[in-house]
């Protein structure tokens, strides 16, 4: 270590408790907690490979997160002799089986299932081979069955069917501990590292953090080194009348307030404020210039209107920016929906095919469809080899209705998406995993009222994508501690 990261490394903690307790609140700037990987990254005591050099290719993930518990029921759902059991249960939540979309996995359990019609998007991706679905998902500490639940034989999640602490258990995989850490983070701590080790290489060292939100905070992608990056739907937010050519104005004016910040300071603390304030900067304008080539571009599949479809247009901009950025592995984090359903889950007059549900998701199919398109405009197969998203959500929803709609569940559907549909396809798609619920309430799966206890664990879920990202199996118990208390931990969803 350098004579200059030994003086950094000497001043972490007390540069990191400055940073963290007063940093982001006194400058408001989303660009502000990337600027702490500099010094982060120093701590970072497991890291895993060596040097910038460890990954020879680009992988990212994109977490979409369903903000309020997606109603899985009624995004897979059965089709022929068990369509008439669905429908006796759900009622007026029904969707006709002569409007589903068929599917037809090719290690089909015996069942016929259709999506939503408004999920033409994400039909077309399964039939193609770039989408699969991980049935009955959720977050466990043990394998449970409908006795050990109702006898209380095992230990369970705390506060479940709460939003807050479900939201929690899916997004640190730790529904046990107190929400330290996301499971992302924890990925990030340990592959960040090794793209961004020469602390004194200007030039070849990533640009920015692993973990990118365009959401805003969120807890998924909190480590405890490796803090997130956030973005706007418009890119980083940067100190107005900042930026542009060499010699404009501008340009003069943001270096003439990051050489006043980065003046010598006598207080250490008044020096790490304004290294804060030169890192902020300085990485928005980076950023927004090396996406600045897409800012134009006519996208040959349009991205819906809206939040969603604005935040995955983002995501794929930035990894349109990668080469620039210097990076070779990311974590994105979107997320969109008002998916809690109590009321007004299908349209005037039980309309199946209006109401907020069917609206909520057509976004989802039209964006992910966008993404999915984007990548290939960008970089063709090889790009949409190298990214896999995946849903997350609060929790499913109860399978019987509530007479507007449906209510706080557990167990639920997922869709994993990516790659170019080959037998190489980073997704090994057209494919269904894990098992579908027996749709009975009072029935095997079922807690008591329509509930479905999950039989694959967020964990397992989790770790399987973490694997293909790069995180190897000597470490995966420091990314999931409890992941050895299930059977499955590679779900074999992904190509790797």
């Amino acid at each position: 270590m350098s004579t200059i990261d030994q003086d950094r490394a000497k001043f972490l903690r007390t540069r990191r408790s400055f940073l963290r307790d007063f940093g982001t609140a006194a400058l408001g700037s989303l660009a502000v907690s990337s600027t702490l990987r500099d010094f982060r990254l120093i701590n970072s005591a497991v890291a895993q490979g060596n040097g910038p050099f460890a990954f020879p290719d680009y992988k990212a993930l994109v977490c979409v997160f369903l903000s309020g518990g997606n109603d899985s029921n009624n995004l897979v759902i059965p089709r022929g002799a068990a369509h008439a059991n669905y429908a006796a249960i759900r009622q007026n939540l029904t969707i006709p089986e002569s409007v589903l979309l068929p599917i037809t996995p090719e290690d089909g359990d015996g069942n016929d299932y259709g999506l939503h019609p408004s999920c033409g998007g994400l039909a077309q991706m399964f039939e193609g081979g770039k989408a699969a679905f991980l049935f009955n998902v959720g977050p466990l500490l043990f394998p449970t069955t409908r006795i050990q639940y109702q006898k209380k034989l095992v230990a369970l999640p705390p506060q479940l069917f709460s939003h807050s602490d479900q939201v929690m258990h899916w997004q640190t995989s730790l529904p046990d501990q107190p929400p330290r850490t996301g499971w992302g983070g924890r990925v990030a701590d340990l592959l960040h590292p090794s793209q961004d080790s020469l602390i004194n290489d200007p030039v070849n060292r990533a640009k920015i953090a692993l973990c990118t939100s365009i959401a805003g905070a969120n807890t998924f992608e909190v480590g405890s080194s490796i803090q997130q990056y956030h973005v706007s739907t418009g890119g980083a937010v940067v100190m107005s009348g900042t930026g542009g050519a060499a010699g404009s104005a501008t340009k003069n004016r943001e270096n003439a307030i990051r050489n006043i910040a980065k003046l010598q300071q006598g207080n250490l603390q008044s020096g790490a404020y304004g290294e804060i304030i030169d890192d902020a900067i300085g990485t928005g304008v980076l950023l927004n210039e090396a996406i600045a080539a897409t800012n134009t571009t006519v996208w040959q599949t349009a991205f819906p209107t809206g939040s969603f479809g604005d935040q995955m247009k983002m995501v794929a901009r930035i990894i349109a920016a990668r080469d620039t950025l210097k990076i070779k592995r990311q974590i994105f984090f979107v997320s969109f929906g008002s998916y809690d359903t109590h009321t007004s889950q299908v349209g005037t007059g039980d309309d199946p095919l209006t109401g907020t549900h069917a609206n909520l998701l057509g976004q989802l199919s039209n964006g992910i469809a966008a993404f999915h398109a984007a990548l290939n405009q960008i970089g063709g197969a090889s790009l949409q080899n190298s990214v896999v998203g995946f849903t997350a959500s609060d929790f499913g929803r109860t399978m019987p209705t509530n007479g507007q709609g449906s209510d706080h569940g557990w167990g639920s559907h997922h869709l994993i998406f990516g790659g170019d549909g080959s037998n190489n396809s980073a997704v090994r798609g057209k494919r269904t995993y894990g098992t579908f619920p027996v749709l009975q309430v009072n029935g095997p799966d079922d807690t008591s009222t329509g509930r479905w206890i999950p039989t694959t664990s967020v964990d397992e879920y989790s770790a399987t994508l973490a694997r293909w990202f790069g995180v190897d199996d000597a470490h995966m118990p420091v990314v999931f501690p409890n992941l050895g208390r299930f059977g499955n931990p590679d779900l074999g969803f992904l190509n790797t």
